[in-house]
């Protein structure tokens, strides 16, 4: 089951995941929004469309936009959509 951590934290753990450029892309219920706070930042991908950011948060440490989603992707990721990916440290085992 694929899980991600940072600082000794499961920032989130699920078994229904899509992987996609070699990310996990975790569904939304497999979370821990206390883990998560919104970002400003954005980019835009050609062909998923554009991802917003998460800054992974434990304790008093943050790791500013360790995590991003796509809202509303292009059709040819829409099995992405809303779900969340990390990067940054931010350490995702199977």
């Amino acid at each position: 089951m694929p899980k991600a951590t940072w600082k000794d934290a499961v920032i989130a753990e699920d078994t229904a995941f899509e992987e996609v450029d070699g990310n996990v892309y975790f569904a939304p219920s497999a979370l821990r929004n206390e883990h998560l706070r919104p970002s400003s930042t954005t980019s835009v991908c050609g062909w998923k469309g554009t991802a917003t950011y998460y800054d992974v948060v434990v304790g008093d440490a943050v790791n500013k936009d360790a995590a991003w989603t796509y809202v509303d992707p292009k059709p040819a990721a829409e099995n992405i959509r809303g779900r969340v990916a990390f990067w940054k440290g931010v350490a995702v085992t199977r």
